[in-house]
């Protein structure tokens, strides 16, 4: 099967190591083991204890009951039987994708968003057409343009909420408003939600799986979390007809995640006011640094995000964003993904979630200005 080159994880892979300030980083500042001890107010003794004498075996095939009822927390009408864990949001969406999508069918997908979110579908022989998002109208989808796309004939409806690389937040109605457009034509509704809940007020941010018996949701352990090193994620479905077939084809690239990972997961769910609480004020210190910061360069412009860890920054020298950002990394160590990646040009992805020290992101971004202060010499 072909598929096209993975523009923004090929460009991560390439880079990640070795920048100095990874003002790219999408994850909400990792967080240790014992920090997350810390947070949980669980005694490290007894948490080692209850996994250093359990046989390293699959674990529970299908994900174990703690896990299970964490997520479910996360929603409002979701019980246990719907959720099937998986290998991180990546492997959640290439799930879900690779199940629904079949050679002929039609799909519409956003852009700029997530690359699988339109790669996978093509690969798998789809017609795949775009709904791109309109930064004067702050990336939000354009129901009326989605419904011109949209036919009886379109198999899903692929989108992203909170979008990556904007920041752009759909409200329930405007996500009401899409599910009527996919009922109408009997359409499976995916969204990936891996940056869900991760606002900049406490406005409860509702999830397409809640809303549509057709609607499947994907999300993971890693950005809102903090916890991308155990490799957790999920999907989520009510119909049991495409539970029973998602379960068939995970099983045949899966089996289970690690037993390790599943009870690092459920003990951050369990606490999951605390994490959440450290997640958001992270975000919310670091984007008014961020804007504060875009509004004293008079090259860059950026619409504000609503939500996530990513905002879509643009600058208007005379370069394109590949040599940008290589330049950008060679020269002054920090690290930003080109908006190439996500077919956006003259401009770059900037994580502002990476530190949960304000500092530690003024010192990229003091970095990016030294370099622009080069390119304008």
């Amino acid at each position: 099967m072909h598929i096209k080159d993975f523009a923004v994880e090929q460009w991560m892979n390439e880079w990640e190591t070795k920048c100095t300030y990874n003002v790219a980083e999408t994850c909400v500042y990792s967080v240790s083991l014992d920090e997350l001890l810390g947070l949980c107010g669980v005694d490290e003794a007894e948490f080692l204890g209850s996994i250093c004498d359990r046989r390293l075996t699959y674990g529970a095939i299908e994900g174990s009951p703690e896990l299970l009822k964490g997520i479910c927390g996360l929603y409002r009408s979701v019980s246990p039987d719907n959720v099937i864990p998986t290998h991180g949001a990546a492997g959640a969406n290439a799930l879900v994708l690779s199940t629904l999508v079949e050679p002929g069918d039609h799909v519409v997908s956003v852009m700029p968003t997530y690359q699988q979110l339109y790669s996978i579908p093509e690969a798998c022989g789809a017609k795949v057409d775009i709904l791109h998002l309109d930064r004067k109208k702050h990336y939000h989808v354009d129901v009326e343009e989605l419904e011109r796309l949209v036919t009886d004939e379109t198999k899903v409806i692929c989108i992203n909420n909170p979008d990556n690389p904007t920041g752009a937040l759909l409200d329930e109605d405007t996500l009401s408003a899409i599910v009527d457009v996919a009922r109408r034509h009997d359409s499976w509704l995916m969204c990936d939600e891996v940056y869900r809940l991760l606002t900049q007020d406490d406005t409860y941010s509702p999830s397409v799986v809640d809303l549509y018996e057709k609607g499947v949701t994907t999300s993971s352990m890693s950005k809102v979390w903090s916890l991308a090193g155990i490799r957790l994620g999920w999907c989520i479905t009510k119909d049991p007809e495409l539970l029973r077939a998602l379960l068939s084809h995970r099983d045949y690239n899966l089996i289970s995640c690690g037993l390790l990972d599943e009870a690092i997961g459920s003990l951050a769910l369990s606490h999951a006011d605390a994490l959440l609480a450290r997640s958001r004020r992270i975000v919310r210190q670091n984007l008014a640094t961020l804007m504060r910061w875009v509004e004293s360069e008079p090259h860059l412009s950026v619409v504000r995000p609503e939500a996530g860890t990513t905002a879509l920054v643009y600058y208007d020298y005379e370069i394109d964003s590949y040599e940008f950002c290589s330049r950008l990394i060679e020269e002054e160590g920090a690290l930003v993904t080109p908006g190439d990646c996500f077919e956006e040009p003259r401009s770059m992805r900037i994580g502002y979630a990476y530190s949960d020290n304000v500092g530690d992101l003024q010192e990229g971004l003091d970095a990016i200005s030294r370099f622009m202060r080069k390119l304008e010499a």
